[in-house]
């Protein structure tokens, strides 16, 4: 022991143990390694038993991916994001290169659009299908889902039977998103699905994968397909994504007819009028387009919430716009203007969304539209007078819904408890089931027919594609 004398009160001896001093210069000594290196560990813990933060966090990103618009790092995208009005609207702000819906009634071919000569810029590109092996990749222990390729066999019936699964195909990446519209099949029988960023052609016909129309490398690789619609002469398709934009496609020719930069947010909906296309946005808002003329907005409705389904009746007459808190509008067909004056002829409403609807083929002024998991409610609608002329109890979310024309049946797809696929005989004012068709384990969010009706396409969150015979 030793001992020092200290100059800050009376003079005293006091004692100093030396292991006092060998303890400041360790911890001296640990500093400064900190403040050079990364932080030292001053604690006898063993660390080799801490968890890692991003173990437990990667799962939710994955899953918040899913449902909301991924985040872009461009200024200009940042500045349109914070608005929270869209600009088509007089009195608010002028709309500058109006043009008036031309008085038309022939269908227009997408050969009599103008083509985008700068397609490099625009960000997406045609890919061609990869001829693989589709059949020898099967849902056994050693294949995980997600390493299966779009429309790849997993099952196939050796009969076709009517009532039964014709064919199952892996959807893999497809998003789990209840408001989302990302099948549809053409007059030609060539079925569309969007699955994430990308969206792939697979005819009905020959059951091949002929291609896809995928993002390229750039800010425009993250952007996930919402919505997408066939014209209905099945030569041009029309793709809306989750940051607002809307690309027409010449599928024919395989390469981009027009980019219209739309909205501000999510494009909920497509729907085609002869030659004029409407989108539908979360924000409430209907654009309606002429992809010919070099200024294309030629229209506008707003209402109070967001589009989830919107749809023009067989006549052309009237357009059907559901909406997220129970709302389901009727608009005419005057479109050429742009005013917040302009409202819908009428107006019905439900408890749930109405992101299941559709105009009946055969039945003039008749809208079907169905309930979700707090209703469950698939109602027959008279638009003229805007009651509800019947209505059944499904006792399941109601996600998709169409019409069979040829059959003339009614087709909704359901989420929980059975996940099924319904075939209702829509016998006025009555309905009842004909098929139940169960095969998926998860919600059945999309649904789409072939041109005769004999076969519905039905996706759904397991990221299977059922084929179904009628």
């Amino acid at each position: 022991m030793r001992l020092k004398l200290t100059t800050g009160g009376p003079n005293k001896w006091r004692r100093h143990d030396v292991h006092a001093t060998c303890y400041r210069r360790f911890r001296r000594r640990i500093l400064q390694r900190s403040r050079r290196e990364a932080p030292a560990v001053s604690t006898p813990l063993p660390t080799g038993r801490r968890c890692e933060l991003t173990f437990d966090l990667d799962p939710v990103c994955q899953r918040l991916e899913l449902d909301s618009p991924p985040r872009t790092h461009d200024p200009d995208q940042r500045l349109l994001q914070g608005k929270d009005q869209e600009t088509v609207l007089d009195g608010d702000v002028s709309l500058r290169g109006f043009v008036p819906v031309p008085n038309t009634s022939h269908i227009i071919s997408a050969k009599e659009w103008p083509v985008t000569e700068n397609l490099p810029e625009q960000g997406w590109m045609w890919k061609a299908a990869v001829q693989e092996c589709c059949h020898a990749q099967q849902t056994g222990s050693g294949v995980r889902r997600h390493d299966l390729q779009p429309f790849a066999v997993l099952h196939k019936a050796a009969v076709s039977l009517q009532g039964k699964s014709v064919m199952k195909l892996a959807a893999p990446s497809l998003q789990n998103d209840y408001y989302t519209n990302v099948l549809d099949c053409s007059c030609t029988g060539m079925v569309a699905l969007a699955l994430g960023s990308s969206v792939h052609l697979w005819n009905s016909e020959t059951q091949t994968l002929v291609g896809c129309l995928s993002p390229q490398t750039g800010r425009l690789r993250h952007q996930s397909v919402s919505s997408l619609c066939w014209s209905r002469e099945g030569s041009a398709l029309c793709v809306g994504t989750r940051q607002g934009e809307i690309q027409l496609w010449d599928v024919e020719k395989n390469q981009n007819i027009r980019c219209l930069p739309s909205h501000l947010s999510v494009v909920g909906a497509l729907s085609w009028k002869q030659h004029l296309l409407s989108s539908g946005s979360v924000l409430g808002r209907i654009h309606h387009f002429d992809p010919r003329t070099p200024a294309p907005l030629v229209g506008a409705a707003v209402q109070k919430a967001g589009i989830c389904s919107l749809q023009w009746s067989p006549c052309d007459d009237w357009l059907a716009s559901g909406s997220t808190d129970g709302v389901l509008h009727i608009w005419d067909r005057d479109i050429a203007r742009l005013t917040r004056l302009k409202m819908p002829v009428t107006t019905m409403t439900q408890p749930s969304a109405v992101k299941a609807m559709g105009w009946c083929p055969w039945r003039r002024k008749t809208v079907a539209s169905g309930g979700g998991w707090k209703d469950g409610e698939l109602r027959i609608w008279d638009t003229q007078s805007g009651t509800c002329v019947t209505s059944i109890s499904t006792n399941s979310q109601i996600c998709s819904l169409r019409w069979a024309e040829a059959k003339r049946y009614l087709v909704t797809g359901h989420g929980l408890p059975h996940h099924q696929v319904i075939c209702w005989n829509s016998e006025f004012p009555s309905l009842s089931p004909v098929y139940q068709f169960t095969g998926h384990s998860q919600r059945v969010l999309h649904l789409a027919l072939n041109p005769d009706c004999t076969q519905v396409f039905s996706a759904g969150v397991d990221q299977c594609c059922h084929i179904w015979g009628l």
